[in-house]
């Protein structure tokens, strides 16, 4: 079995920034350490005495994305409000005594709520230093380990921790570059993963069949030209029949579409703990169901499905 905090630090490593972050990690203040969690809000660490330094270790680690926190008695409103999500589909699937992978886990935010739903553990993997310098913050001062972050893609997690019984990927697969054999390779390293039986959970942006928009509409499938909501990294909107068609070609069965939830600027903004562009800058102003560019507005999709 490798060394987590080997494998991770090899790989912040090649981060021209993990010096720094590495100081500010050296920063974290003493405190009892801790988790619970109250409306959504991950609490951990004892309130410290003086909060001056623990905003300090926070400040250095803007942008959070994933949350809400509140870390060591100091709030953290990121981005997006991830507990409205996980209320969308907690009540969806059974994670008593599971063993589960959280693929693109950003700083490990739904790997608590996870924990709190009974899980037995959590292996969370995400490639970015900053979210994994994140959740190496979290988790020091919530004194727990069952919720563990690699830092890698999925195609690069160690196969030696073995199987799972629930698979998560929430926001993933929107942002890898398309052609459909790579969806198709991206669910089918999900289905490996998975114990006989077990569950994917599946999250992602799709697109309304009926959508007329300025980039190429084709098989089913929304392919972004340049910009989508002013972010790059999207490149493909699948309809929901082609989803679902794409996990029964990677072998999973019993396909149940869960929610369709159109993305509000409630559920995703910016904050004083990220004060870049946010969802309100990639909408049109005139039309308020399209994006700048033309495309129809956020709409997430979750699917489950199962290994035979």
């Amino acid at each position: 079995m490798p060394d987590r905090h080997l494998f991770n630090r090899a790989a912040l490593a090649r981060d021209g920034r993990w010096a720094d972050w590495r100081a500010v990690l050296d920063a974290i203040p003493e405190v009892e350490p801790g988790w619970v969690i109250e409306n959504g809000v991950v609490h951990v660490g004892a309130p410290a005495a003086d909060p001056s330094p623990v905003e300090h270790v926070l400040e250095a680690l803007v942008p959070w994305r994933k949350g809400p926190w509140c870390v060591a008695g100091v709030g953290v409103d990121a981005e997006w409000r991830c507990e409205l999500k996980w209320s969308r589909l907690a009540h969806h699937v059974e994670l008593t005594d599971r063993r589960v992978l959280d693929v693109g886990a950003g700083n490990g935010y739904f790997g608590w709520r996870m924990l709190e739903a009974g899980a037995d553990s959590v292996v969370g993997c995400d490639p970015m230093g900053l979210f994994i310098t994140q959740h190496h913050l979290i988790e020091s001062l919530a004194g727990c380990d069952r919720n563990a972050l690699w830092a890698t893609r999925l195609e690069s997690l160690p196969m030696t921790l073995g199987m799972f019984d629930v698979v998560f990927s929430m926001g993933v697969l929107s942002h890898r570059r398309y052609q459909q054999a790579h969806h198709i390779a991206h669910l089918g390293g999900l289905f490996r993963r998975l114990t006989p039986g077990g569950w994917v959970v599946l999250e992602t942006l799709v697109a309304p069949e009926e959508s007329t928009s300025a980039g190429h509409w084709g098989d089913q499938v929304l392919t972004i030209q340049d910009r989508y909501a002013r972010m790059r990294n999207v490149y493909a909107l699948p309809s929901i029949e082609t989803l679902v068609d794409w996990l029964t070609q990677s072998g999973f069965c019993w396909v149940e579409v869960l929610d369709q939830t159109q993305t509000t600027t409630q559920e995703q903004r910016s904050t004083e703990w990220m004060p870049y562009q946010s969802l309100v800058d990639g909408l049109s102003s005139n039309h308020p169901n399209q994006t700048v560019e033309g495309h129809p507005r956020p709409l997430r999709a979750m699917v489950m499905a199962q290994r035979p």
